[in-house]
């Protein structure tokens, strides 16, 4: 399992070094507060976890946690919430991902392999489901950017007499179609012969330099008035047909249910519920954050919390997302959630989840 893991953007505040006892009073009033979803209080932590030190020492240090921005008071409350720079170095200090159980194994083994030949899409959408199911969070991906996805075959399906439907079949199981009117009645052989001459200029390349040269390519292809006519179209509509829809195409983007997230704490208030619920119906903004979104290592993890994500709309969130790939294409897959979250536990699902679309897909 992989375990390497960005650390996101540099947080605001905080940054000074801290000392073992603040450290170790961090860890476990973050462990608190996850735990509980309630502000901690030094006598909470005291009783929850053993320090070695009185509640007093806990209530001084916390103060001094306060003072250098990793804790905050929420209004009056006697307890102290972490910040999102707490967040950071907990994850980056303490979070060792939890092995899954076999029983969560086999739950997302089972999510993803009984699809056989299902195809890509389909896939990520059951790997959104699993995620979600077992993390408890929002299951996202995004599909992958198909620009440089290479066309393996067109076929010229006959309808009827004056109707011919276009099959592009392209790298990674993905089918464009297209539908074809004309004006007169095309016979059954200038479809072979057509198809064959597309295919022959072409299958193999990319989305991208198909649409660069289509005309070029296909330019003296045709050979009588119909397949003419079909070409035309066909070179009329390639931008249509052969535009990637990925990444950066928000019908690419993926996502579980909300309602996981909004039976948490965080979301019992009306304004951070109509947040979530915002959020869920940007898949322009998410589909530009995925679509953008840096993983180290080659599909390592990559973790942004709170004021780490640079749009507004997210920095009450964490994603923790990870790469997965077929030949040279790439997607991204994971969870958005508060950032008060059982991050183990997460990155671990996460990490495991995407290890097995991977291998699924190789």
């Amino acid at each position: 399992m992989s375990q390497s893991r960005d650390s996101g953007s540099a947080p605001s505040g905080g940054g000074e070094e801290l000392t073992d006892r603040e450290y170790q009073v961090l860890e476990a009033v973050v462990r608190t507060y996850v735990e509980t979803a309630e502000p901690a209080g030094s006598r909470t932590v005291a009783r929850r976890h053993e320090l070695g030190v009185s509640p007093a020492t806990i209530r001084n240090t916390m103060s001094d946690l306060e003072a250098k921005g990793y804790l905050f008071h929420p209004h009056t409350s006697a307890g102290r919430i972490p910040t999102d720079t707490a967040y950071r170095l907990f994850v980056n200090r303490f979070v060792r991902p939890v092995p899954l159980s076999g029983s969560e194994q086999d739950q997302i083994a089972e999510e993803l392999e009984r699809l056989g030949g299902a195809g890509v899409e389909r896939l990520v959408r059951r790997a959104t489901r699993a995620l979600g199911l077992l993390s408890q969070e929002l299951g996202v991906a995004a599909a992958p950017r198909l620009d440089t996805a290479t066309l393996e075959r067109l076929d010229l399906v006959r309808l009827s007499s004056t109707k011919v439907l276009l099959v592009a079949e392209i790298q990674s199981g993905v089918v464009r179609t297209l539908y074809v009117d004309l004006n007169s009645e095309v016979p059954e052989d200038t479809l072979v012969a057509l198809a064959r001459v597309l295919n022959e200029r072409l299958a193999g390349l990319t989305l991208a330099e198909i649409r660069e040269s289509v005309s070029e390519r296909l330019r003296n292809a045709a050979t009588d008035p119909v397949a003419d006519e079909i070409l035309n179209i066909f070179v009329q509509s390639g931008t249509e047909l052969f535009e990637p829809s990925g990444s950066s195409d928000e019908s690419s983007i993926h996502l579980g249910h909300a309602s996981v997230l909004a039976s948490k704490p965080e979301f019992t208030s009306g304004e951070r519920l109509k947040g979530l619920l915002k959020l869920t119906e940007r898949r322009d903004l998410l589909a530009a954050v995925l679509g953008d979104r840096p993983h180290p290592g080659g599909g390592g993890l990559q973790i942004t919390i709170g004021g780490e994500n640079s749009h507004e709309e997210l920095q009450d969130f964490t994603l923790v997302t990870a790469e997965y790939r077929l030949g040279s294409l790439k997607g991204v897959i994971g969870v958005i959630g508060p950032t008060r979250m059982p991050y183990e536990k997460v990155i671990a699902i996460v990490d495991y989840t995407s290890s097995m679309v991977n291998r699924i897909l190789e």
